[in-house]
């Protein structure tokens, strides 16, 4: 059972920055890839950024050139480094994991961002 645990979400200023962070357990971090979502009131849950094992990363046009994620394997965790904040991107932010054996997925409960002037 893979388990994981959001953190990082909380009030930023509109032009600002927050980091995310997730840590994973219960599975070999480097048979599974990765992603943050993220779901705004009223709005359907949407990708934001995949990386696999290796590195390689696709994001989301909305958040292309402003978000980064990344993995630290050693560490088995994941971050989301988001600059440039807009009030467009207050979301509950979820990071979810795609292990490479099996169909099951797992998603962790999410952690709010909210972003205002």
């Amino acid at each position: 059972q893979v388990q994981l645990v959001e953190s990082g979400g909380g009030f930023v200023q509109t032009g600002g920055s927050r980091m995310l962070s997730c840590v994973v357990s219960g599975s070999d971090f480097t048979m599974i890839d990765m992603d943050w979502y993220r779901q705004a009131t009223g709005q359907q849950r949407e990708l934001v950024a995949s990386i696999t094992p290796g590195g390689t990363t696709k994001y989301a046009a909305a958040v292309q050139g402003r978000f980064i994620i990344s993995r630290d394997n050693a560490k088995n965790t994941m971050t989301l480094q988001m600059n440039r904040l807009q009030s467009e991107d207050t979301s509950v932010y979820y990071c979810h994991a795609r292990p490479f054996i099996g169909s099951e997925t797992y998603w962790g409960k999410g952690t709010l961002v909210t972003v205002s002037s």
